[in-house]
């Protein structure tokens, strides 16, 4: 399993990432939660149809830097965000708490 980092977390944060087709597409479809983020690679928008929870989004460039951050109700569609190549998901209001906000680089390391 991976984890991120970004100054404003004090400890790893687990991560999970999405790089197949396949589980970009279940996303966290099915899912009563998660603990910690999904990374989904690469990825320029995602939805919320289905899901049983409300989550955070973050859009990253291709060198993770933040370039917008939203919270998602379950069943709507987000707006693609053209210079997007990844996208980190996880339980709404927890991007609040890491610090994760438009500008900040996130690191992704192996555990």
């Amino acid at each position: 399993m991976a984890a991120l980092t970004t100054p404003g977390i004090p400890t790893p944060v687990p991560l999970e990432v999405a790089a197949s087709a396949r589980a970009r597409r279940r996303g966290l479809l099915g899912r009563d939660g998660i603990d910690g983020a999904l990374l989904l690679s690469p990825a320029a928008a995602v939805h919320t149809l289905g899901m049983r929870f409300a989550i955070d989004v973050a859009y990253l460039d291709r060198k993770f830097r933040v370039l917008a951050v939203r919270s998602m109700k379950p069943g709507r569609v987000g707006r693609p965000r053209p210079r997007s190549r990844h996208i980190l998901e996880a339980e709404a209001g927890a991007m609040e708490r890491w610090g994760i906000r438009r500008g900040a680089q996130i690191s992704v390391h192996d555990r």
